[in-house]
């Protein structure tokens, strides 16, 4: 399957590069699927304990777990946040539990629904974990994540996403779970998907952010609604002043790198209204914004190489800049202009039409 979507990674680049201004996502599968030439070399992911029975587990850039992940324990069990992008890592991560504790693994909560974090739900669930996720993931998982192949996907990656394994339950706007004493809070949160949930463990300070907290690297934006993000950041910097994030790519993140993932949003949206605001569209306000963000976030960075590892993230240049700046410029402008496609919302069952 790797070689097969190695494949498809060439076909895309050689499309993309002849069509900058394309609005399609297809560059998610370079960076989100990870399947490189030198992915047998990088390190899958490294498991971090960052609080009495909390550990993250970080995936290297260009490796096959694709996104980060965690696990907390308590003293019923485990709960285990996002299950990488397949069921070889996954298996891994497993394997990693199982080194620390032999507690049943109760949960998995997937964090939003994009294949690099929800690839290995299969794993967990064949070992009796209950996988719980907002209610819109659970409609978007097998159909969503389709686009992600371009405009015709083969057979087999139709098969693909057709398996990933769904959610068993599902909540709307929050939901606590409780490992014996421990409680472990799971919020709905607006921003990088329309389907994110935040995990909290308030006895360690952790904050376990999924994909709403990139650590030094540029976010992907393809279902984003950056104006709901930035107050989300807002919102997460207030009510954990002193916290430990885990980020959904790059290493743990400190409030200060929260903080510079919101301003990068912030730079982002400023300058694209302001160019928009100067009549530029398509490739002259991609020319107009491109250096601001360069001189902030993509200086010095290294040319992309199929031979040689992503370079390791700086405050000068930031994992992903060449890959996601020119798409994040676009996305952001239609989304400024009205005009961004989004995933919609799943209808909640509870709720009549007046929202009781």
């Amino acid at each position: 399957m790797r070689d097969l979507l190695h494949s498809e990674i060439v076909r895309i680049g050689v499309i993309i590069s002849g069509m900058r201004t394309r609005t399609t996502a297809l560059l998610l599968v370079l960076i989100c699927l990870s399947t490189c030439a030198f992915c047998a070399d990088a390190a899958d992911f490294t498991v971090k304990k960052i609080g009495e029975g909390v550990y993250a587990a970080i995936g290297a850039d260009g490796g096959k777990a694709g996104s980060n992940a965690g696990f907390i324990v308590g003293s019923s069990g485990v709960v285990v946040v996002d299950t990488f992008e397949a069921v070889g890592p996954a298996r891994d991560l497993l394997a990693e539990i199982r080194k620390i504790t032999d507690l049943p693994i109760r949960l998995v909560v997937n964090t939003h629904y994009h294949l690099d974090h929800t690839g290995g739900n299969a794993v967990f669930a064949q070992a009796g974990a209950t996988i719980l996720a907002h209610r819109n993931l659970r409609g978007w998982l097998r159909t969503e994540n389709l686009k992600f192949f371009g405009p015709n996907p083969k057979p087999e990656q139709k098969a693909m996403v057709e398996a990933l394994v769904l959610p068993d339950e599902v909540y709307s706007d929050a939901v606590d779970i409780y490992l014996g004493a421990r409680q472990i809070q799971v919020r709905y949160m607006l921003g990088h998907t329309g389907g994110d949930s935040v995990v909290t463990v308030p006895d360690a300070g952790v904050i376990f952010a999924g994909d709403l907290v990139w650590q030094k690297h540029l976010p992907n934006l393809i279902d984003a609604t950056t104006s709901d993000w930035v107050k989300t950041l807002e919102q997460l910097l207030a009510e954990h002043p002193s916290g430990t994030f885990v980020s959904g790519h790059g290493d743990v993140a400190s409030v200060a790198d929260v903080r510079d993932f919101h301003d990068y949003l912030v730079t982002l949206r400023d300058a694209v209204a302001k160019a928009q605001a100067a009549g530029k569209a398509d490739q002259a306000l991609v020319d107009a914004v491109l250096p601001q963000l360069q001189e902030k976030y993509g200086k010095d960075c290294p040319a992309a190489s199929a031979i040689q590892p992503p370079v390791v993230p700086a405050s000068s240049c930031w994992g992903f800049f060449k890959a996601f700046s020119t798409r994040n410029i676009t996305q952001t402008a239609a989304e400024l202009a009205g005009t961004k496609r989004v995933p919609a919302p799943m209808a909640d069952p509870n709720k009549n039409v007046a929202g009781k």
